[in-house]
């Protein structure tokens, strides 16, 4: 076993998951349980987050479409001023 510090209203959030885990379990919880909960918890979190982050957003293909369409025009203006 290792010690580690922890400020005191770490100690007290933790002490809160502690006590919200013996809550839902049913039994004692430690903080060594605690603690290696939030981290399978945040590595859990990680894909979903990942997937609502990279989900297209509604219009999204007018959007490209329009974008192709005005980059398009702006380089027939810029060959133009320069044939000039």
């Amino acid at each position: 076993m290792t010690t580690i510090s922890v400020t005191e209203d770490v100690k007290r959030r933790l002490l809160r998951v502690t006590s919200e885990l013996q809550l839902k379990l049913k039994r004692r919880v430690d903080f060594n349980e605690a603690i290696r909960f939030l981290l399978v918890q945040r590595r859990e979190k990680r894909p979903r987050l990942l997937m609502e982050a990279c989900k297209p957003t509604i219009g999204a293909d007018e959007a490209l479409k329009e974008l192709t369409e005005e980059r398009k025009r702006d380089e027939e203006r810029a060959e133009r001023y320069l044939s000039l």
